[in-house]
């Protein structure tokens, strides 16, 4: 059986920014400053990875696509914020994100700043709005939400970032490597997963096996960006790279190798798919996405 995975990533991209044009549209008067600070982000590109293991969790386990569609929205607005925010001059200090100059090279700092808090605010507003009552159970869209929020803030995203700024300059070892690299980048990645196997209506067992998918293939994620950093096209990147090593940032080519790190990604990318054997055929579609984190070049 052959799986056409170009094919499935522009119907599930058109799809994903269809839905977040129809969340996020333009506003005038009052409110433009912010949208449109908020807007240029959102929309500059990028692959929708991550709503889009969202809906392919979902359809995995006997879901509907479109019923998780908010919630794959909610996590794109949430990885969005968390770029704007990550490219500021007192974190990476980046020029350019996904082939344009980052939001604080066009809008300023402040707006900046606040286009990225209004995206995670976004985010949950959306998670929380009462249409989709009619469509997820009260009880599962909060356990959703409560999850999210774990992977997005102090628990997750946000602690990853502060780890990977406090290991700058040091030596560290490799499980704090790993403990950063899945909480900076791999916490987002599995809940997408995760939330996505919540909402198709998975079993517990079904969701397990999901999560641990997700955790592999977000670990082999940051661990190809390290590696992209050294060998990538900043045209195919969207930014600049080589910025790891005179940053002094922890990595895995810098901890372990070149050949070392990319036999690790790999290692997780076959944990990954081997985490989706109980699905059989149907999860063609994850298999094919973590092949795809591994071979990509941007």
């Amino acid at each position: 059986m052959t799986f056409d995975l170009n094919a499935y990533l522009k119907e599930r991209k058109l799809l994903v920014e269809e839905a977040l044009e129809h969340y996020l549209p333009p506003q005038k008067g009052f409110y433009n400053p912010i949208v449109e600070a908020m807007r240029y982000s959102l929309f500059a590109g990028g692959k929708r990875l991550r709503p889009i293991l969202c809906l392919a969790a979902t359809e995995i386990v006997g879901g509907k696509k479109e019923t998780a569609l908010p919630v794959a929205c909610a996590l794109e607005m949430i990885h969005t914020y968390s770029l704007i925010h990550d490219d500021l001059p007192a974190m990476d200090n980046d020029d350019f994100r996904r082939g344009k100059p980052t939001n604080h090279r066009v809008f300023g700092e402040a707006m900046a700043i606040l286009a990225g808090d209004g995206l995670l605010t976004e985010a949950f507003y959306l998670l929380t709005y009462p249409d989709l009552l009619a469509k997820i159970p009260p009880a599962q869209l909060v356990w959703i939400s409560h999850l999210i929020a774990q992977a997005a803030g102090f628990r997750g995203m946000v602690s990853g970032q502060v780890m990977d700024l406090e290991a700058t300059g040091k030596e560290i070892g490799l499980e704090e490597l790993k403990a950063i690299h899945d909480h900076k980048t791999g916490a987002l990645i599995r809940v997408a997963v995760e939330s996505g196997a919540i909402i198709g209506g998975g079993n517990k067992t079904e969701v397990e096996a999901l999560k641990e998918y997700g955790t592999q293939i977000g670990l082999a994620f940051q661990i190809v960006d390290d590696v992209l950093d050294i060998e990538g096209n900043p045209e195919d990147m969207g930014k600049n790279i080589g910025s790891d090593e005179p940053q002094q940032k922890a990595t895995y080519p810098k901890l372990v190798g070149l050949n070392e790190a990319k036999e690790m990604a790999q290692t997780c990318i076959k944990r990954g798919i081997h985490a989706l054997k109980p699905f059989g055929e149907r999860a063609m579609p994850l298999k094919a996405l973590a092949q795809y984190i591994i071979e990509r070049r941007g």
